[in-house]
């Protein structure tokens, strides 16, 4: 067998959720029912949601639980919670992107903490995952702010392009209820299932050999950091009740230190 076609099992891996989703009075009341589950998460920041009230009581539960934080980032469309395309320029990306970090980084250290990372959310998400353009000017908006901070990103090869085309350090995301190509990438045309047990082998399958199961009933190798749990979905808090029974999700900064041989 050579040597590029042998497997090392996955020791460690992040599990991540988005919080803050809430606005005023439309209040999200499960919102923290997956932190317990999650090593990092991503908080709102007032765009597509996340008041300051709801960032504020979110950044201080992360401290109480020791979560690694990161700011979730949208279009600016709370009517629409960040589903909707909006057309922008590089200027537009870039002010949105500082805007919004801008505004989380400010809780952080009010609490003593930092920003580590960055995840697009809905709409901003795709469009980073399918548009090579956006995808640079927000890699680039990110950089602006903080070179050190993680860009997380749907796997695939704009995510791939992103992190050589501008050195940012980037954490390939998976999730366990989407459906995905031959490619390796998601399958946008087809909805999110509900199936725990098949979201739980998935899990275990990308862990002991970094396969993903695809639409073209077969599987596909997948380089990945971090799993999302969208806490939208009913079953997502089972699944990660399960999840941490199989694996102890680690961060994704204290994983790369870890394989470098720094921890």
């Amino acid at each position: 067998m050579s040597e590029q076609n042998i497997t090392i099992p996955k020791k460690s891996i992040d599990f991540n959720c988005d919080l803050a989703q809430s606005f005023g009075v439309y209040k999200n009341e499960t919102d923290l029912d997956l932190l317990d589950y999650m090593s990092s998460v991503n908080i709102s920041c007032g765009f597509h949601s996340g008041d300051p009230l709801t960032m504020k009581k979110v950044i201080q539960y992360c401290k109480n639980k020791n979560k690694v934080i990161g700011a979730h980032i949208g279009f600016p469309d709370i009517q629409g919670f960040g589903y909707r395309n909006i057309e922008m320029d590089d200027e537009e990306i870039e002010a949105v992107v500082l805007y919004q970090l801008g505004a989380l980084a400010s809780f952080a250290k009010a609490y003593g903490l930092e920003i580590e990372h960055v995840r697009a959310h809905g709409a901003m998400y795709r469009q980073a995952a399918e548009n090579i353009t956006f995808a640079l000017a927000l890699a680039k908006a990110v950089q602006k702010f903080s070179k050190w901070l993680v860009y997380y990103g749907a796997a695939g090869a704009v995510l791939d392009r992103i992190e050589a085309d501008t050195n940012i350090c980037v954490a390939k995301e998976l999730q366990l209820d989407k459906v995905y190509k031959f490619s390796g990438e998601i399958d946008y045309a087809q909805p999110a299932f509900v199936d725990t047990d098949k979201s739980l082998n998935r899990l275990k399958r990308l862990l002991e050999s970094s396969e993903i199961d695809n639409s073209n009933d077969g599987f596909t190798k997948v380089e990945f950091d971090t799993i999302h749990f969208n806490n939208s979905a009913i079953n997502s808090l089972e699944i990660a009740q399960e999840a941490v029974k199989i694996i102890s999700p680690k961060p994704v900064n204290y994983n790369k230190a870890e394989t470098s041989g720094w921890v």
